[in-house]
């Protein structure tokens, strides 16, 4: 039986990979201090460029969770199309969104009981959930049922590892991920956290280092320390606006042996709260 695969722009993926591989990629919204809103992905969202800037001049921004209605407003024609859903969520651990696709899926279910839509949780963000949803995607190529596709995915999401650094303290004390005093220290002495997700889908700060070099080769470090498998296994790059740094990372992997390396720019949703120079590194591990 046919069916669809849906996730969220949460993703980071390019909207061409979403047009290519008919997934739908529902799109949060966003909200500037000024009072304009948006909804990633569209295009009447800001030019991710442009969005950057504003962060960096002193502006913020904040960001809703989708809604049940959102979720059954785009899925009830897939499934009177007949066709069954599997939709990947963003992680339950930092945004409420999944929640709202299961109360959804669960009125949808009472609606059509001869379709199948299944939610997983893939506890990834960014580029992580980006790299599941191209596992699941394949996993659907290759001729496997929703069923099997979304067991794969509940086996396999807590080997996606998730290693991350930002450039700028203050996003992250804005989030309640540190103090403002440790975020006005750290900007003053070049301290650049190094940051990972955990089992339950949340950010966790694991180690520091000085300066930005040292925070980018620690990166590779941890992916060197605990891929699973080889290091030609799909390789996920995602920034902040700082191209020049995700390079950079690329480059280390590529001279311990890396030869699948997929770089893209971190959203609006993921940006408003990691913040401009944030660098994010996705891949199979053997745990988190």
């Amino acid at each position: 039986m046919a069916y669809r695969i849906t996730t969220e722009t949460t993703c980071d993926m390019p909207v061409s990979f979403y047009m290519q591989n008919r997934i739908h990629a529902f799109g949060l919204s966003y909200r500037l201090a000024d009072g304009r809103e948006f909804a990633e992905g569209t295009a009447e969202s800001l030019p991710i460029g442009e969005f950057y800037n504003y962060l960096r001049e002193g502006g913020m921004a904040s960001t809703a969770q989708l809604n049940a209605f959102q979720f059954v407003e785009a899925v009830e024609p897939m499934l009177a199309a007949g066709e069954d859903v599997l939709h990947l969520g963003f992680s339950g651990g930092l945004s409420g969104t999944v929640n709202s696709c299961r109360q959804g899926a669960a009125e949808l279910a009472e609606k059509y009981p001869d379709r199948k839509i299944i939610v997983v949780d893939s506890l990834c963000a960014s580029m992580g959930e980006g790299l599941l949803l191209t596992y699941a995607l394949r996993n659907q190529q290759a001729g496997m049922s929703i069923e099997d596709n979304a067991a794969w995915l509940e086996e396999n999401k807590l080997h996606l590892a998730h290693w991350f650094t930002v450039d700028d303290l203050m996003f992250l004390h804005r989030g309640g991920r540190v103090s403002k005093t440790s975020a006005v220290l750290g900007g003053l002495i070049g301290i650049k956290p190094i940051l990972h997700v955990d089992d339950e889908g949340h950010l966790v700060m694991v180690s520091k280092k000085r300066g930005r070099k040292a925070s980018i080769e620690e990166l590779a470090a941890r992916l060197k320390e605990s891929i699973k498998g080889d290091i030609t296994q799909p390789i996920y790059i995602s920034h902040g606006d700082c191209a020049a740094d995700a390079e950079m990372l690329a480059d280390i992997l590529k001279a311990a042996g890396a030869t699948d390396i997929t770089i893209h720019t971190i959203g609006t949703v993921i940006g408003s709260h990691s913040g401009p120079g944030t660098l994010a590194l996705f891949f199979l591990a053997d745990k988190r």
